[in-house]
């Protein structure tokens, strides 16, 4: 049976403004069916790393936090802290970005919480018994919450081919231990003929897994005079990728093949984790606008690649994640992106930009282990 994935574009005029028809798209969706009255709702949203532009404007969220409170819920927004160094690694940190984000209580009507607590570490085990994980890790606040509201700002990524609801709820919800058991195959190669030894990966590391090393006389130079290479601590390293993005030279990467179809399949196992004993207490609203080719984590944000295209709602995250990518699939790509000139930029924006990484293995998985279905109707507000 198709799941009803709901949309509206950025249209707007004097007699409704984008902020009314966000309230819209909410209250049509169901919103007031999964808000449990006088229960706490967890609205989990990214809050964007310090220098990203691309994440959900806060002013957007209001609409959404104003129907939980009519529905008699009590809001908070969250996010679980992040594995890798950047500007939301503990609460003290995670805290002051989404304020200068923009994120404050005046704007979206509703107290921050961090998901994992002050250092990571606040969590509960939820079994789910599947393929990969016998339990997943989630950050507490959003554990124990009533109901949940994803806000995701879907965009391209460079690990699972899309970022949406799937990854906004099973890696976003994540502890640091659950999002580093969901990296924990994502290893780095170092790719010898292009390391030059500078050392910029050590600073990113904050597991000791990384050290410079006197190069062997097999391993290929990119100079003569370069005498130190990288070397990867497989039993410290936890796959957060940060030394891969980090590094200036290009010299680390992903043996994507066999690595990246386990890291989607542990996401999806923890975001049907996540969802246990919320089925019916869950919506999906994905944000289609300045649709970037990378993740909102990085400190900046590339140009978009499409147009905006509008905002979906959906109880199905599966659905919901199918109809973007379908949406973002059907677009012309923008000529001033990373699209231009690439050979798949028409049909498939994924292949375009990450030409080795297979998007839909996320949602077929998803779809087997009864997440959600790929099935949809898109019905146009």
């Amino acid at each position: 049976m198709a799941s009803k994935v709901f949309h509206i574009d950025l249209r707007a005029g004097n007699d409704q403004s984008l902020l009314s028809r966000i309230r819209l798209l909410a209250d049509t969706a169901g919103i007031a069916k999964i808000v449990k009255k006088r229960g706490l709702t967890a609205i989990k949203i990214h809050f964007g790393e310090r220098g990203n532009t691309a994440f959900i404007r806060p002013i957007l969220v209001r609409p959404v936090v104003d129907a939980v409170h009519k529905a008699g819920g009590k809001p908070f927004i969250t996010d679980a802290n992040t594995l890798y160094v950047g500007t939301r690694g503990n609460a003290a940190d995670h805290l002051t970005t989404a304020l200068l984000n923009g994120f404050g209580y005046s704007v979206v009507g509703a107290p921050l919480v961090i998901a994992d607590g002050i250092d990571g570490r606040d969590e509960v085990a939820v079994p789910v018994n599947l393929k990969l994980c016998r339990e997943v890790l989630v950050g507490s606040a959003v554990a124990r919450a009533d109901s949940l509201i994803s806000l995701a700002h879907f965009k391209l990524h460079e690990a699972a081919g899309f970022g949406g609801a799937i990854k906004n709820i099973g890696m976003g919800s994540a502890s640091r231990r659950g999002k580093m058991a969901q990296h924990s195959e994502v290893a780095p190669e170092v790719i010898a003929k292009k390391c030059i030894g500078c050392g910029t990966c050590l600073a990113q590391c904050a597991h000791g897994a990384i050290a410079l090393v006197d190069r062997p006389a097999d391993a290929p130079s990119p100079d003569p005079k370069v005498t130190k290479i990288v070397r990867i601590d497989q039993k410290k390293c936890v796959g957060c990728a940060g030394c891969i993005h980090a590094c200036p030279q290009g010299a680390l990467g992903i043996n994507w093949e066999k690595d990246l179809p386990r890291f989607m399949e542990r996401m999806v196992e923890y975001t049907l984790g996540t969802l246990k004993g919320k089925e019916k207490r869950t919506l999906c609203i994905n944000f289609l606008t300045q649709i970037s080719p990378a993740c909102d984590c990085y400190p900046f944000t590339d140009a978009p690649i499409v147009a905006d295209i509008g905002i979906l709602a959906s109880t199905d995250p599966v659905a919901i994640d199918q109809a973007s990518m379908d949406l973002v699939n059907a677009q012309p790509p923008l000529a001033s992106s990373v699209l231009k000139d690439s050979p798949h930029a028409a049909a498939d924006k994924v292949k375009a930009v990450y030409p080795k990484i297979d998007w839909q293995y996320q949602l077929d998985y998803a779809e087997q282990i009864g997440l959600g279905s790929r099935t949809y109707a898109l019905v146009k507000l």
